[in-house]
């Protein structure tokens, strides 16, 4: 007979879709709506921020491949400061993503819900920081201005948050994976098309993932427009809706942990009052 729980069990054992331990995403399957929702607004905000990187520095900062071989075409012409900023920048990303994940990890360690929801609000105060930056350099100010570290840093912990959720199906700020694994669905579709060609084990049309691929390349391109508009009319001030969306996104599960640390700590307060009360004369 299999074990029974306490009915009080059920509300903390449910939690929305970027609380969870679990991605997901199962065998490329998607099974939630939120989830592709969430996927869809991240390649977005990622093709914002990215815009906002060639506006600072006349450079792309989510194209660690092109960086790379910038870095080598450097090295190869004896350029080397060019090179070494080049490659401090894949550093800086990769910090960024060790940071996330760091950040993911200690929550679980913690046994809170909400890893993903505060590498969202880290990520967020980080754009701050950034836009801070950006406006005391336009008004004259001295004041060190890291604009490419910062913003690959940015770009880094965006990235993971989505690649640790999804098992590392999807990556919200590289388009390159995302049409590669979008032309794989593609063959797929074309060689069932034809009523001949036999029907290979193991190998299915995976329409959902289609969809959600094609909804993230849209939401960067549409996210690349209106950061390109934003930091161009406002300037750096764009940072702002950018940062509020990011706490928006992480405040579900981050509040979660808060109310329940909050409800723990007074029920504790509680007991330790009745305790004292008890052993009074």
């Amino acid at each position: 007979m299999p074990p029974t729980f306490p009915r009080h069990r059920k509300k903390f054992t449910y939690h929305p879709f970027w609380q969870s331990d679990k991605p997901y995403l199962h065998d490329g399957q998607i099974s939630d709506f939120r989830f592709r929702l969430l996927g869809y607004l991240m390649s977005f905000l990622a093709g914002a921020i990215n815009a906002g990187g060639f506006f600072a520095v006349n450079n792309y900062t989510s194209h660690v491949s092109g960086a790379l071989s910038h870095a080598a075409d450097q090295i190869h012409a004896g350029m080397w400061t060019g090179a070494l900023t080049t490659m401090a920048g894949v550093v800086a990303f990769i910090l960024g993503a060790a940071h996330a994940n760091w950040i993911i990890l200690w929550t679980k360690r913690q046994r809170f819900r909400s890893g993903y929801g505060l590498s969202m609000w880290f990520e967020a105060v980080y754009l701050l920081l950034f836009g801070l930056f950006g406006i005391a350099l336009s008004r004259g100010f001295s004041v060190f201005h890291p604009t490419l570290l910062l913003l690959c840093f940015i770009m880094g912990m965006h990235n993971t948050v989505m690649t640790v959720l999804s098992g590392s199906v999807i990556r919200s700020t590289h388009m390159t994976g995302t049409v590669t694994d979008l032309g794989i669905e593609l063959s797929k579709v074309l060689y069932y098309s034809r009523s001949n060609n036999p029907r290979l084990p193991n190998v299915k049309v995976n329409r959902p993932k289609m969809k959600l691929l094609i909804g993230m390349l849209l939401g960067f391109v549409g996210g690349g427009i209106i950061g390109t508009w934003g930091y161009t009319n406002i300037s750096y001030h764009f940072t702002l809706p950018v940062a509020a969306i990011l706490f928006l996104l992480g405040a579900g599960s981050v509040g979660y942990d808060v109310r329940i640390r909050l409800k723990w700590l007074l029920v504790r307060k509680l007991r330790e009052h009745r305790k004292r009360a008890n052993n009074k004369p």
